[in-house]
């Protein structure tokens, strides 16, 4: 009966942490990798594939009934590969290292200052990220948008052009397909002209 209960209490206790590494992954910033793996920047690859493996293990949706762990499983994946590509790693960086010039330059702390990475600095620390990361997102949706417009003005002139000339062909066909016509009419309106004014000559002789 007291191992029935220790090992109910244990699959509870084991869910309980499961579903609080879940719910701390979903509250975490959607476009902070380090923040979703709970590391911070100058980890190596090795230190990323290990904690990657560690939390997914402890979430997998095989391992828990948990309805949200199918997408924080997925943010884990995102957040471990973005880690591993340099490129993206490095924008990333960029974003921390300004964020923390910003956090620093704002309580007027010097990088000797004793409570710089503190607990209570990386945390301020990791807000200034996420607020940083938003407006960049913002920029390049904004930059994106710009750009969309600017493709679709070019499209409608190019559209435009394309049916300038389609016109114009038209109607250098239809004025070379009545150029017979044209000069036949011509014709009969010369000969017509002439015989006006010889009827008009004879008049008035």
């Amino acid at each position: 009966m007291t191992d029935d209960i220790d090992a109910l209490l244990s699959r509870e206790s084991a869910q309980l942490t499961r579903d609080v590494e879940i719910a701390r992954i979903q509250a975490t910033h959607p476009l902070d990798a380090y923040a979703v793996l709970e590391l911070l920047p100058g980890c190596g690859g090795s230190d990323v594939r290990a904690q990657y493996r560690r939390k997914s293990l402890l979430i997998h949706p095989d391992k828990t009934a948990n309805p949200d762990a199918p997408v924080a499983f997925d943010r884990l994946k995102k957040a471990q590969d973005e880690l591993l590509d340099d490129k993206k790693r490095g924008v990333l960086d960029t974003v921390f290292a300004d964020a923390r010039r910003v956090v620093m330059r704002d309580k007027g702390w010097t990088v000797d200052h004793p409570e710089v990475d503190g607990d209570a600095f990386v945390k301020e620390w990791r807000v200034m990220v996420g607020t940083m990361l938003e407006e960049d997102k913002g920029r390049r949706e904004r930059l994106l948008k710009a750009q969309m417009q600017a493709e679709g003005r070019e499209r409608e002139r190019a559209e435009r052009e394309v049916e300038d000339r389609k016109r114009k062909r038209e109607m250098d066909k239809k004025w070379e397909d009545t150029r017979d016509e044209r000069i036949s009419n011509w014709r009969d309106f010369k000969k017509g002209g002439g015989k006006k004014k010889k009827a008009k000559a004879n008049v008035l002789g």
